[in-house]
């Protein structure tokens, strides 16, 4: 194969143990044609082949994203960001701020509000203090609660409550009216809905289409936002993605983008099965899995949540929560239904992910796992656990006995990033810290591991995602141990481990001729980069696909 494009100069990870190190590398149209010496890389061009220099810069595969949320977080880009904004007079700033430069707004959203950014629960009555005659709102870093002021109660008709499935939640006050606080996503749609973002919501909230469907103008506005979504992770080295919410409506987006050529990384989309759905659902899930099924635009798999998040108490856990007793918080699927589903899906040989906090959710999680495949036998089905805070110490083995994926993010645990230790800490209880966030512990085990950064959760930055793997400290708490993985296991997770998770290990997330031609290049040496500064390597390079979706 003739090379269109050589990256010679390089120091290059491939993650094939087979040939763990080379200089350059040559891509023919989208796959790998060679990798080697610079002498031998240089010498395939020709007249009609790019030649980039990378100057002794870190050349790996494309990083794959195993767990992130396209539409929300494309769409969330021009919201009011609230990283690092402590206290009620700088969120104020921020919010009129914000409000001055959009003053026709249906509603101002903001994002990565988190529980202790003011010293009580915030309500209604503290975002009325900032602004009381327009709709305003705070999602939570975690994306599991939504706090609004009463004029976007008003406006989305549930400030005198609301009737949501088991596990969602308007909060009520002792007045009789909502105190503000939204918990889940059922809870706070028709707030999302009030900025016309509705069907972005539809993935992750009910897991059905939107009705009427979208006309050809309404589409057109949400592809720019997964496209919007797509530029930004491809600035980050993306070139292969998870999405962990979907239905038809986000494939035939992406579909619409793919067809005009913007489609700029390999997207995974799943069915999500809700509480409510009837096991002939699944037929949606085939049909999605026969209906887009190429390298680029792919489903296979059915998502579920089994609980929601520990900050909020609605982790379900095996013990009480400390200070509440009795409230433990209860799955989202009873163990034996879940059994149930878990065995449909799998015989239909579709890849399952559940998002899976408390320890009570995990372990019902690898039972319904191991219940399917007792019921249909063993197969290479790669089902996954997505999040794994909390594991009680006699489920740890079972993940590598079913070779189930620990599908983890580096920036969650507390501290690790851009959040302190508080309330999380305190809300799990000191005593079960060393049960808490246990990559190593896993790995271990034999769990098969693969890193992600759950955005718009998190920062979509992997650089930062791996300097939060490289530096994070052990709990201070009895029992609690070093549980970082190291630059190589995390680097693999990043790629190849992700690639291998997702069922791409065939197409992508390692470097050998004939794969696809899925590359990232890192700004400096990561290896002799100190690990508190690995943030700072930026993104020289993306190749997605023999083409190049973003140069630095």
């Amino acid at each position: 194969m003739t090379p269109t494009l050589i990256l010679t100069n390089a120091r290059i990870r491939t993650m094939d143990p087979a040939r763990a190190r080379a200089e350059a590398i040559a891509l023919a149209g989208d796959r790998i044609a060679a990798l080697g010496s610079r002498a031998e890389i240089e010498a395939l061009a020709t007249s009609g082949t790019e030649v980039i220099d990378c100057r002794g810069a870190t050349l790996l595969p494309g990083f794959v994203e195993s767990h992130l949320h396209l539409g929300l977080g494309g769409s969330e880009l021009t919201h009011l960001q609230l990283t690092h904004v402590e206290g009620a007079e700088a969120l104020a700033r921020a919010f009129r701020a914000f409000a001055a430069e959009h003053p026709d707004r249906p509603i101002l959203m903001a994002q990565s509000g988190h529980y202790a950014m003011l010293d009580h629960a915030l309500s209604r009555h503290d975002l009325d203090a900032i602004i009381a005659d327009r709709p305003i709102a705070i999602t939570s870093h975690d994306h599991h609660t939504v706090w609004a002021n009463t004029a976007a109660l008003k406006q989305a008709g549930i400030l005198n409550g609301a009737d949501t499935p088991h596990g969602h939640e308007v909060v009520m006050g002792a007045d009789g009216l909502a105190t503000g606080e939204l918990r889940e996503f059922e809870a706070f749609a028709p707030v999302i809905a009030i900025g016309g973002e509705a069907r972005m919501n539809l993935g992750i909230a009910t897991g059905g289409e939107p009705s009427p469907w979208p006309s050809d103008a309404e589409m057109a506005i949400d592809r720019a936002k997964f496209h919007q979504g797509l530029q930004y992770c491809a600035r980050h080295g993306i070139t292969t993605m998870v999405n962990m919410d979907g239905n038809r409506f986000t494939l035939d987006a992406l579909r619409g983008l793919q067809r005009e050529g913007k489609l700029l990384a390999r997207v995974k989309v799943p069915f999500h099965f809700k509480p409510h759905m009837d096991l002939s659902e699944l037929d949606r899930a085939d049909a999605m899995t026969r209906d887009f099924n190429d390298d680029w635009l792919s489903s296979g798999f059915v998502k579920m949540f089994m609980d929601g998040v520990v900050d909020s108490r609605t982790a379900y856990m095996l013990n009480d929560y400390p200070g509440h007793p009795g409230h433990r918080s209860e799955p989202l699927f009873p163990p034996a239904r879940f059994n149930e589903i878990a065995t449909e899906i799998d015989r239909r040989r579709l890849q399952i992910a559940v998002h899976a906090i408390g320890d009570g959710a995990v372990r019902t999680t690898i039972d319904g796992y191991a219940a399917a495949r007792n019921a249909n036998g063993p197969r290479d089905s790669r089902h996954r656990i997505e999040h794994i805070e909390l594991i009680d110490p006699a489920d740890i083995a079972r993940l590598g006995e079913l070779g189930i994926v620990a599908s983890l993010q580096p920036p969650h645990p507390p501290g690790a990033m851009d959040f302190g230790l508080e309330p999380t800490i305190h809300t799990i209880g000191l005593e079960r810290l060393k049960d808490a966030y246990l990559w190593r512990t896993l790995v271990e085990a034999g769990a098969p591991l693969a890193f992600a950064s759950d955005w718009p959760v998190t920062d979509i930055s992997l650089m930062r995602g791996i300097q939060a793997a490289m530096t994070r400290k052990p709990f201070d708490a009895p029992g609690c141990r070093d549980e970082r993985v190291g630059l190589g296991r995390t680097l693999h997770a990043y790629t190849a481990g992700g690639a291998w998770a997702a069922h791409w290990d065939h197409v992508t997330g390692t470097l050998r001729p004939g794969m696809a031609a899925d590359v990232v290049v890192l700004s400096g040496d990561i290896e002799a980069t100190a690990p508190e500064a690995i943030a700072g390597l930026s993104i020289a390079l993306t190749v997605a696909g023999g083409r190049i979706t973003h140069r630095g």
